[in-house]
């Protein structure tokens, strides 16, 4: 009896696994899909700041089964193109040098680091104001760069363009070797104080680092930008490089993304962003970045999440792709109560009603075994009768019935046998009258 019940319990759980597994296929269709393995990062040139950093977040990123690729590139306005066609996931991009049309199909997940603008001169120039530059040899960027759209636009400030100059396109390793050649007469950079090439411009006794001392005026005039200074020494206290405190402006550097970038990655770069860029450098204080200023367009739902909120709940305990996982199966638990409340209330009396059918379907054939009036049928007549109590009687016995209910059996056998003693007592009664 006991194999009997588990068996009856067994067969309604497949049942109620089986409504359930339905129910989670059904929402299924409604989960995100898991994020990437790999993804796509647009930087700058090899050897650049931004192509440094993209380095320390793809071995940062690994160790969550992250294979990041990298895309070296020009500039920004080339990892913008990249992340339009959809050949870039995500791109280091230079604050203010995104179009109001591009605006529209990205989203910034925050600003990660300020990158000044470097404008390096000879040694013997006679330039203080950018101004001066009108007419000379100005290296102001590749095509596609950040540098470049930088530079024109502050030159343009000061009412030097193409006509008034004579604006050269190298990259920055080759523009700095122009620069020492005596093939250019200023040299615009802008980048991280980390960037090998800017650093060592600084320590060259032939280039001097021009002094923007009207950079709050820049300021003021381009949002994008903001004033930071360079302290004196801060690149080399024992050569005491620079000579003197300097004052630049800069803008920032941010990652963009684009709208169907999947929402874990971003917590996950930020968290990445946040251990590469949090510690400060010459220009931030630690804990500055990554910040949601300085961010040109529209900031991600899930980044302005995570800057009010910090990183999920999940992903705080959890390993990245376990977190993962159980966040976008939260829709999961919808059918799961949905269908398990019912279920609970429903399966113990299906289980009853099925442990139960087996006794009181016996009823039945004991009432047709029944004599109606005994006092009517012959000896055989009620002979048949007590034949087919006894073979009901025997087939009871052999009904599994858990022990939980054997009251039900008991008390169906008790009464067989009150239909038994009736029939014999009218057995007994015809043989007095013969």
């Amino acid at each position: 009896m006991k194999a009997q019940g588990n068996w009856d319990w067994l067969k309604i759980l497949v049942l109620a696994a089986l409504l359930v597994g339905g129910g989670f296929w059904f929402a299924s269709r409604f989960v995100s899909p898991s994020p990437p393995h790999t993804i796509t990062l647009a930087t700058g040139q090899a050897g650049g700041a931004y192509s440094l950093f993209a380095q320390q977040y793809q071995t940062a990123l690994a160790e969550f089964e992250i294979d990041l690729e990298i895309l070296y590139t020009h500039g920004s306005i080339e990892n913008l193109a990249l992340l339009e066609s959809g050949r870039a996931d995500v791109a280091i991009v230079q604050s203010g040098v995104v179009r109001d049309a591009q605006r529209e199909a990205l989203r910034g997940l925050g600003s990660i680091f300020l990158e000044p603008l470097w404008v390096f001169l000879p040694a013997a120039s006679t330039v203080e104001f950018l101004s001066d530059l009108a007419g000379q040899r100005i290296q102001v960027g590749p095509e596609g760069s950040g540098t470049r759209a930088l530079a024109l636009a502050i030159l343009a400030l000061n009412d030097i363009g193409a006509d008034q100059a004579t604006l050269l396109s190298d990259p920055s390793d080759e523009a700095a070797q122009t620069m020492r050649r005596g093939e250019a007469d200023a040299l615009f950079l802008v980048g991280s104080v980390d960037s090998p090439v800017i650093r060592t411009l600084i320590e060259r006794e032939d280039i001097r680092l021009l002094d923007m001392t009207r950079a709050e005026a820049y300021t003021r005039l381009d949002r994008s930008l903001s004033k930071v200074s360079l302290p004196e020494g801060a690149i080399n206290l024992q050569k005491n490089l620079p000579t003197k405190s300097k004052t630049l402006v800069s803008t920032a550097a941010e990652l963009v993304v684009a709208p169907s970038f999947h929402p874990a990655l971003v917590d996950l770069l930020l968290q990445t962003s946040a251990q590469i860029h949090g510690g400060g450098d010459l220009f931030a204080e630690p804990g500055e970045f990554p910040t949601e200023r300085w961010v040109d367009v529209p900031l991600d739902a899930d980044a302005q999440r995570y800057f009010k909120y910090g990183p999920p709940f999940l992903q705080r305990y959890l390993p990245f792709w376990a977190a993962t996982q159980i966040d976008r199966l939260k829709v999961m638990l919808i059918p799961l109560v949905a269908l398990l409340l019912p279920l609970v209330r429903i399966f113990p009396p299906t289980y009853r009603w099925r442990v139960r059918s087996r006794i009181y379907r016996w009823y039945k054939e004991l009432r047709l075994a029944e004599p109606g009036d005994t006092e009517s049928l012959t000896r055989q007549g009620l002979l048949d009768c007590l034949a087919e109590v006894e073979r009901i009687d025997s087939e009871v016995t052999k009904v599994p019935t858990p022990t939980s209910y054997a009251q039900e059996l008991y008390s169906l056998r008790l009464h067989i046998g009150f239909v038994r003693s009736e029939i014999e007592a009218s057995l007994r009664r015809q043989g007095d009258h013969s």
